[in-house]
């Protein structure tokens, strides 16, 4: 079993290498195709955005409720619009969105690559002297790093709005002291750490699942197994990786941008 693991992370990581040695290389040839990343990009980001903008709206609402009369209770009414902000910023936001769109987008590659290998049409390409690679998980790597640091913007502001809404009904706070606590305590180093982790969660999804996509045996019945492991992997491996992510910038902002 460590054997298999370390071989599989040894593959994952030679692609990733692969995928930023063809994005170099056709950036350079001038045959980067810009269609297929637009074509990514609006699978990945234009049709989570409903999702995503639900997920963040709710989230920030619950928290709202969940601190809220705790903070009032305390008197500290004036800290629940900047807790809840950088609550969001800082974790829940990067992190549920990669979830949403691990759960959405990450065992789709898996799916649509999966088909292609067990129906050769993998093979097909390099038989027309086309990289895989290149053709397949470039687009789909840069469309997903870059539409999951979009989405992750999405759900900030919507969790703004779903957590300033609770408050006003429901805790009785005032717009003006909601928006001023965020002010006070969200610094541009908050929003910017949990913009970073969604850059990277988005390199995750899009590198698990295009593996699990090439390495599918077994038609039907592995094309489902490559789905679900995809998707179990990536949000298993965001979750680790997060931890490391919060102590380094944690760390960083510490020490320098204090």
């Amino acid at each position: 079993m460590i054997k298999s693991f370390i071989e599989a992370a040894g593959a994952q990581t030679i692609l990733f290498l692969q995928t930023m040695y063809w994005t170099i290389n056709s950036l350079k040839s001038g045959k980067f195709s810009f269609q297929n990343l637009i074509n990514q990009m609006s699978i990945i980001g234009v049709d989570s955005f409903l999702m995503v903008a639900i997920s963040g709206f709710s989230l920030g609402a619950v928290l709202v409720v969940q601190i809220g009369f705790q903070f009032a209770n305390m008197g500290a009414q004036s800290y629940v619009g900047g807790v809840v902000a950088l609550a969001m910023t800082r974790e829940i936001a990067p992190i549920m969105t990669a979830i949403v769109v691990a759960g959405r987008i990450g065992s789709s590659m898996a799916a649509e690559i999966g088909t292609m290998k067990i129906t050769e049409q993998i093979d097909a390409l390099e038989t027309m002297a086309t990289n895989p690679v290149d053709y397949l998980v470039v687009p789909r790597f840069w469309g997903c790093t870059s539409m999951l640091f979009l989405l992750t913007v999405v759900s900030n502001a919507f969790g703004m709005v779903g957590g300033s809404i609770t408050a006003i009904y429901q805790i009785g706070l005032t717009f003006e002291s909601f928006k001023n606590s965020i002010l006070h305590l969200l610094k541009i180093q908050d929003l910017m750490g949990g913009l970073l982790k969604a850059i990277i969660f988005g390199g995750i999804i899009a590198i698990i699942g295009c593996y699990k996509g090439f390495t599918t045996e077994g038609g039907a019945e592995g094309v489902g197994k490559s789905t679900t492991s995809a998707v179990v992997i990536a949000i298993m491996l965001i979750i680790a990786v997060n931890y490391f992510l919060t102590v380094g910038i944690t760390n960083f902002n510490n020490a320098y941008l204090q």
